[in-house]
């Protein structure tokens, strides 16, 4: 009898923190447009877990999102970098729409893959998401920064240093969920 209680209680402790642990990580790792984020990674040949882990650090998978700088919706673009992307994607663009969770993931998706394509290289293409292509080339031209101009020995703004920490962490989450292209 004693045992019997004690392996029904244990079952129960189990499923408890089963339960808990699937509510923490849906809180803190959404999955929310994994179609759309699947369909992106194949068209703009990128990595899907990554343009989640984008979207996660960004704004929480948060479609109304806007920062105190002017990004706007789930992948943060500031308007005049969106408009530029919807040109380079012959997409007509609105501002408005970049509150649009498919919208904002369609340009933030390209603009990710482009940015990786452009500097050949993961770490960079996200520093420069954050903070900017030309910022990440001035580092890259710095002796101070870079030793060989490809790569970054120091990112000089805390503010991508903490990004990009954010980002691999939600990476860690999100690769196991989505298969790489």
């Amino acid at each position: 009898m004693k045992t019997t209680f004690s392996l029904i209680s244990l079952a129960v402790v189990i499923l408890m923190l089963t339960f808990c642990l699937h509510c923490f990580y849906s809180y803190f790792y959404p999955m929310k447009f994994s179609e759309q984020i699947t369909d992106y990674a194949q068209q703009f040949d990128i990595d899907g877990a990554l343009i989640a882990s984008v979207a996660n650090t960004e704004s929480a998978f948060n479609e109304n999102a806007k920062s105190s700088k002017g990004a706007i919706g789930i992948m943060q673009l500031m308007p005049s970098t969106a408009r530029w992307v919807a040109e380079k994607m012959n997409e007509e663009f609105q501002e408005e729409k970049l509150f649009d969770g498919e919208y904002s993931l369609k340009l933030g998706s390209y603009y990710l893959s482009y940015l990786v394509k452009s500097f050949d290289d993961v770490k960079l293409g996200l520093c420069a998401y954050n903070a900017g292509p030309s910022n990440v080339r001035s580092w890259l031209a710095n002796e101070e920064y870079s030793q060989d101009g490809k790569t970054l020995s120091i990112i000089p703004f805390d503010e991508t240093k903490q990004y990009l920490n954010k980002v691999y962490k939600n990476y860690s989450y999100y690769s196991k969920k989505y298969k790489t292209v």
